[in-house]
């Protein structure tokens, strides 16, 4: 980590893959992650931690199953929202997106419990900034 600036746009142009979070900086015991995404991720679920979502560029689907059943939130971008530990869900950005989660330190990217893990998706606790 630096005690420097970080320009999000410079981070992200710093990588191409997609479905795989770079850290840009850490607070206290949470990493502030950035990801480019497009298409769809997969179902999973947190069992012990809620999951930050803010939409940097694009917009970014997030369909959750919730007691009274399935919905879809949308977040164009600017918009934040928040999924709960223990909801099961499942990202996705047809058109692509560029966005930052917070979530504690060694969080996995399939969650604790998974759908079966697509070769598109990098199963990972987050990877360092090279930028």
């Amino acid at each position: 980590m630096t005690d420097e600036p970080i320009s999000l746009r410079r981070a992200l142009a710093s990588f191409d893959a997609l479905w795989s979070p770079r850290i840009v900086t850490r607070v206290n015991d949470y990493d502030v992650r950035i990801a480019k995404v497009q298409g769809e991720h997969l179902w999973h679920v947190h069992d012990d931690t809620d999951e930050f979502f803010l939409v940097l560029d694009g917009e970014l689907h997030i369909s959750v199953r919730e007691p009274d059943g399935e919905r879809t939130v949308v977040l164009p971008q600017g918009a934040v929202f928040t999924v709960p530990r223990g909801t099961e869900h499942k990202p996705y950005a047809p058109s692509g997106a560029a966005i930052l989660m917070f979530e504690p330190t060694g969080t996995p990217t399939v969650g604790d419990r998974h759908d079966e893990i697509p070769d598109h998706v990098d199963a990972t606790t987050g990877h360092e900034l090279n930028a």
